[in-house]
């Protein structure tokens, strides 16, 4: 069985995110973005097999160096985040890439648009695939801060092609707040995905 914890850090409440297999007493951990003690204790004795970032924005990897020599635990990315924001990872999150957890599986979903390089888990265990961790690809009311709007038109397409392809009930959790599902987003999205974009629309960009 996995079971899923949070814990916000940082000036941005960045959600570091712990997975556990409560039988092995193994996990993984994804976005150490600040406060390395605080992660650090919040891991315990619970065994980290491997570092998973959702990508390489500053207020994800804050802790990153201090958490990876502490623990002694390997790191990955996407290779195109990798290269833009200078990150030394020890192995590549590709697109379709799956880690075992247990009974469980974690597998790599390449959501490009706020990063080139940015990534969602899925978490499929064996009754189903329930929830996703979807890093700042996408939020409750919109997608993530875009820098131009070729990244936003990239951000959509994106979402349109992995996100939005799953069921209603999937829980997504992103990088920073509350949960959501595909379902409470799918209409708004769609309708927003099918108008004609104002010229020059990036940013912080709601449905609505």
């Amino acid at each position: 069985m996995i079971e899923l914890r949070v814990m916000p850090v940082g000036e941005y409440q960045t959600n570091c995110y712990l997975l556990i297999e409560t039988e092995l007493g193994e996990g993984i951990l994804v976005d150490p973005g600040d406060e390395a003690q605080k992660i650090l204790d919040w891991i315990g004795n619970i065994s980290i097999s491997r570092l998973l970032l959702t990508h390489g924005h500053p207020d994800h990897v804050g802790a990153l160096q201090t958490v990876r020599e502490s623990l002694g635990v390997k790191v990955g990315i996407h290779p195109a985040d990798a290269e833009a924001f200078s990150i030394q990872a020890d192995f590549e999150l590709l697109h379709g890439d799956s880690f075992g957890m247990g009974d469980a599986s974690i597998e790599v979903i390449h959501v490009p648009g706020h990063t080139p390089g940015s990534v969602a888990f899925k978490l499929i265990e064996v009754d189903g695939f329930h929830y996703a961790l979807s890093g700042d690809a996408i939020f409750p009311g919109g997608p993530g801060h875009t820098e131009t709007p070729e990244a936003l038109v990239m951000a959509l397409e994106s979402l349109a092609c992995t996100v939005f392809t799953w069921s209603d009930s999937v829980r997504l959790h992103p990088g920073h707040g509350a949960s959501t599902t595909v379902g409470t987003e799918r209409a708004d999205f769609e309708t927003f995905k099918d108008k004609p974009l104002p010229p020059g629309l990036c940013g912080d960009v709601t449905w609505g």
